[in-house]
């Protein structure tokens, strides 16, 4: 009698419908996603006479401008702390959002050699495309601490609520990167609207300007916006000006929370189409 091999077949398919979003997916595939966002890290400033040098030259010159414009020329006030203090501790993570976000929308279009041909979980693309600009970030902040420690800027232990205001930063960037990129996929001037919006965006948000000159009527309209808490908490941390956590701020941190979820799911629902769509 001869024994008839057997072997195991391994079927992957995407997954269908509202099923789960299945997270630890993410996880299983980190060497891809650590690939991805290297990749995205060393291209950004590939064939570039300055290279990773632009990772803090673009915030601290964007520090410049404002403060000769609207420190300088328009004599904004900035709540004591001196004017190019004060706008970069705005800057650099106003900065990161929007390059996170940008990147995110326009992640699985840019990515479409890679996720034609290998399979790995298609969240990894926005996921990393807003994960790389982290390394950004933490540059642009040891240029700050540099400034804080030049201006004699004393430092409490409001630091420690940093990496909440970053994580919410990423929250909301990854959230919007979510939706934008899945619109994308069948609507490609959706990135021309999300990086118009993003724009117009900044100047919603106290990054220039201190909250204090928004006018009363309006004041509870920006705090729905959850940029205005990350700007105004980075602040706050690491200058003790600014506003800190309140009870309010909750509303747009759930707003955010709902936006990632469902993102999340309508991502994973149009999964099996991305390529085909592309």
């Amino acid at each position: 009698m001869t024994k008839t091999a057997t072997k195991d077949v391994l079927v992957i398919q995407p997954s269908r419908g509202w099923s789960q979003l299945e997270l630890g997916e993410l996880w299983r595939y980190r060497e891809m996603l650590w690939y991805l966002t290297s990749r995205e890290v060393k291209g950004r400033y590939r064939q570039m006479a300055l290279g990773p040098l632009w990772i803090v030259l673009k915030p601290l010159l964007d520090m410049v401008v404002f403060s000769a414009v609207f420190g300088g020329l328009a004599r904004l006030p900035s709540e004591g702390v001196p004017y190019p203090l004060f706008t970069f501790s705005a800057i650099i993570p106003w900065t990161y959002f929007f390059t996170a976000a940008s990147n995110s929308s326009n992640s699985l279009v840019q990515r479409l050699t890679i996720i034609s041909k290998v399979y790995f979980p298609r969240l990894v693309v926005p996921f990393s495309a807003a994960v790389a600009p982290l390394v950004d970030l933490a540059a642009s902040f040891v240029i700050l601490l540099g400034l804080i420690v030049f201006y004699g800027v004393a430092l409490t232990p409001a630091i420690l609520m940093l990496p909440f205001y970053a994580l919410l930063a990423f929250l909301t960037a990854f959230a919007i990167g979510l939706w934008s990129a899945t619109l994308a996929v069948r609507f490609r001037d959706v990135n021309y609207a999300v990086t118009y919006a993003l724009r117009m965006g900044m100047y919603a948000t106290p990054v220039a300007y201190s909250a204090t000159l928004v006018p009363e009527r309006w004041e509870l309209l920006y705090k729905m916006n959850p940029m205005f808490w990350v700007v105004e908490g980075f602040r706050w941390a690491l200058l003790g000006i600014g506003h800190g956590p309140e009870p309010l701020m909750l509303v747009p941190v759930a707003g955010v929370l709902v936006l990632l979820v469902s993102g999340a799911y309508v991502f994973r629902r149009l999964e099996t189409n991305i390529v085909d769509l592309i």
